[in-house]
């Protein structure tokens, strides 16, 4: 039997999924995975539980047919001692405008994997990715221009955004295709042939059937040597995840990135910055032409918003700051009377956001001095004042002293009912003149706009 090798310690998560779509790579690691589980079995109290996660993309003809495989495989396993279960999902909805479906599909079928992972209980799935997958995409990511980031291919392991503690594992990056295939035959395991793999439309595809069996025949060692690469572009990617690590923090304040300490880094230092900055800020990868561009704007100390991956990248006093589109315009509802004198969360539906209060030990007010606010709008000629021996001015200067763009200062106005006076500005915080003495009792206010789970800029 060829010997292949997990790499996994399957008895810390206890239930483990593979990425299963019933191909020949997929049902050999769900069928490897399942026996060692069953080895493992025999010592634990607590037994190993592998899953086969399954996606229904809609897109074949025999779509159903596999679907109906991966069951009547999985029930005939289980029959047989392995510790296994099967469970799928069906994708809705058809690419967007500009879309392909490669890549329609790819995001549908990660966010698949990973929902039904979070329901069943999973922390750890399996993916059948080996080393000529490694070399063709590497060689994809060449072709199209990809940086380092594209050249290093599939990580071995990986937690994806938005998919919570997921760990996504590739055991057999390192495997070659061949042993897999004599696993295989050697266990005599069925499987499924996808159709579309003979599809010449999709790129992999052709690279697959046109491109690698020259590029094999010319240089037999080329799966070996490209995996290697992307190895290497790894270590590469890592350290300039790091050099970004070192570098963003003395470029950033609370007004966002400042481009001119960006540009006096060398200039692969400051593309490198920028990319993490982005990313960091919109969860996407940058293209080199966005990055170039902002680089080379002249314009730094002008006033200027754009369009920017989900949201909006904003230029203001030689600062870049990025708003999530949901933040973008916030509503603006009718002004209304409130006690917020306790700790909790006050939802304000007609304004797009909430009230937090929450106790602390200083720099919050007191407690009365919340019991009676009104929440309103900015009408003009407010006063507001930021340190205590400071002269209260009008809330525009102070919003022009602190450098606060307009979309900083997004959100209502809190004022004390009786007088009037603001007690709390978006951007601002809250007026000097309502700060609670120290060492007694008192609460913070934190504005939350809708969809923010972490405290907004403005508290």
């Amino acid at each position: 039997m060829p010997n292949l090798k997990l790499n996994v310690d399957l008895a810390q998560p206890r239930r483990v999924a593979v990425a299963f779509s019933g191909g020949r790579d997929s049902t050999a690691l769900f069928h490897c995975v399942a026996r060692q589980a069953q080895v493992l079995n025999r010592t634990l109290e607590v037994p190993v539980q592998v899953l086969a996660l399954h996606v229904h993309h809609g897109l074949s003809s025999q779509a159903d047919a596999w679907l109906q495989h991966g069951q009547t495989l999985c029930r005939e396993w289980a029959a047989q001692g392995l510790p296994v279960e099967f469970h799928h999902r069906r994708l809705v909805g058809e690419p967007a405008a500009g879309q392909s479906i490669e890549a329609w599909a790819r995001e549908g079928r990660y966010a698949a994997l990973a929902a039904m992972a979070i329901d069943a209980g999973v922390t750890l799935i399996l993916m059948a990715h080996h080393r000529r997958d490694q070399a063709e995409t590497l060689l994809l990511q060449a072709l199209r221009g990809g940086g380092v980031a594209g050249l290093a291919g599939m990580p071995r392991l990986q937690q994806r955004a938005g998919h919570g503690g997921l760990v996504w594992a590739r055991p057999w990056l390192q495997q070659g295709r061949e042993a897999i295939e004599a696993y295989v035959e050697s266990q005599g395991l069925s499987y499924v042939e996808d159709d579309s793999n003979s599809d010449p439309r999709y790129s992999r595809n052709r690279l697959r059937l046109q491109v690698w069996p020259a590029l094999a025949q010319a240089f037999p060692a080329a799966e070996r040597s490209l995996a290697l690469g992307a190895q290497w572009a790894q270590q590469a990617l890592a350290l300039q995840r790091e050099m970004a690590e070192q570098d963003l923090p003395g470029l950033l304040s609370p007004q966002g990135l400042h481009l001119p300490a960006l540009r006096a880094l060398s200039p692969a230092r400051a593309s490198n910055a920028l990319r993490a900055w982005l990313h960091q800020q919109t969860g996407q990868v940058a293209s080199a032409r966005q990055v170039t561009e902002l680089l080379a704007r002249e314009d730094v100390e002008s006033t200027l918003s754009w369009p920017c991956g989900p949201g909006v990248l904003h230029l203001y006093r030689e600062h870049l700051s990025w708003q999530p589109a949901l933040e973008v315009g916030a509503p603006i509802g009718e002004a209304k009377q409130l006690d917020l004198s306790r700790p909790g969360v006050y939802p304000q539906p007609d304004w797009g956001g909430a009230w937090e209060v929450s106790a602390v030990s200083e720099d919050g007010v007191l407690a009365e001095s919340l019991g009676q606010v009104c929440m309103r709008a900015r009408l003009g000629g407010e006063q507001f004042q930021r340190q205590p021996r400071a002269v209260a001015r009008s809330l525009k200067k102070a919003y022009q002293s602190a450098a606060l763009p307009a979309w900083h200062r997004e959100g209502p106005l809190l004022l004390k009912a009786d007088t009037q006076q603001v007690l709390f500005a978006p951007g601002l915080g809250v007026d000097a003149r309502s700060w609670a003495p120290q060492g007694v009792p008192q609460l913070q206010l934190r504005w939350l706009r809708l969809g923010e789970s972490e405290p907004a800029p403005d508290a």
